[in-house]
């Protein structure tokens, strides 16, 4: 079995409203409320969810781009969750992201190989020549030709800038990338090329994926096992197959529901999921899910379920299952 890469536990992130001239407390939004989970090397696991719901939370603050209120976070079977900056910035070389805009994530006035040469530069790896050379390597494993080291961002497309960003994220040799949506502002055409690319590099390299998403036919595409997150909990986790064949939390069920079936012939149950997503800020008590949940008991409204193993590898947290 492969080795651990990511290994999370129990983590949360709260953020403070502060308000007035004094700035005292307002409330907190709960953005992720105790989300545990595991990626081994060589797997991708797909985080999915409605806009708003922290998966994006959870991938900057796995990364530390963002402090977790509790928690642990452990790459490579390192805790990382409490290093300080100077303590942390080995284990940066061992986890990068990809970021969702493939043109705001680059600086416009660096040269396309400036880009992917500067984490060589920063982190000491390679000096003059060397670095050319590397990124040049890079370069081609991505499928950018050399001669466009020199050219500057707007005058790569969309597809080719996200080339960029992994380029980029791929030079100091990863183990872990998390991809924030990574593919979203792309051509459906393009997307496919790149997430074919990403699965090309992850074979070849061993690369543990976080990839997070809100298309379910992209993450079905990618990912080995999916978690479902819902108000910053995740309440569904199995494999890719279980999820698309047998979903047993009613989220998972309204989602897979909403995904358009390109066959006009084909008729299915249209069930419209009712209300709007609860406030992160006064999150309902119980099941997060119970206001808009068609089969909710009384049980859901008070009693918060716990995510369990209900089947041999589906976890799912609903007090029904």
């Amino acid at each position: 079995m492969a080795e651990v890469a990511l290994e999370v536990r129990n983590l949360k992130k709260h953020f403070p409203i502060r308000k007035g001239l004094l700035q005292s407390a307002g409330g907190t939004v709960f953005a992720v409320d105790g989300v545990s989970f595991t990626i081994r090397a060589g797997e991708t696991l797909g985080l999915v969810g409605e806009s708003g719901c922290g998966k994006s939370t959870v991938g900057r603050t796995i990364l530390r781009l963002i402090e977790p209120t509790a928690g642990s976070i452990r790459v490579n079977g390192s805790d990382i969750t409490h290093l300080s900056k100077a303590e942390l910035r080995p284990y940066r070389r061992q986890m990068q992201i990809i970021f969702q805009d493939p043109f705001s994530s680059l600086d416009p006035r660096m040269s396309a190989g400036d880009i992917v040469a500067e984490p060589l530069r920063v982190h000491g790896i390679a000096r003059g020549a060397a670095v050319r050379e590397m990124v040049a390597g890079l370069f081609e494993r991505v499928g950018l030709r050399n001669a466009q080291m020199n050219s500057y961002p707007h005058q790569f497309s969309g597809g080719q800038r996200q080339r960029i960003g992994i380029a980029r994220a791929l030079a100091l040799q990863p183990k872990l990338i998390i991809g924030d949506e990574p593919v979203s502002a792309l051509d459906v055409s393009i997307q496919a090329q790149v997430l074919n690319l990403m699965m090309d590099l992850q074979r070849d390299l061993g690369l543990a994926y976080l990839f997070i998403s809100h298309n379910l036919a992209v993450v079905e595409h990618i990912s080995h096992h999916i978690a479902v997150m819902y108000l910053g909990r995740i309440v569904e986790y199995t494999d890719k197959r279980t999820l698309f064949t047998h979903p047993l939390h009613p989220y998972t069920e309204q989602l897979l529901l909403a995904v358009p079936v390109p066959d006009p012939r084909v008729k299915r149950q249209k069930r419209v999921l009712q209300g709007d997503v609860p406030s992160p800020i006064n999150p309902p008590p119980g099941c997060h899910f119970h206001t808009r949940c068609p089969y909710a008991v009384e049980r859901c409204r008070v009693e918060s379920p716990v995510l369990r193993e209900v089947k041999p590898g589906q976890m799912v947290a609903c007090h029904l299952r």
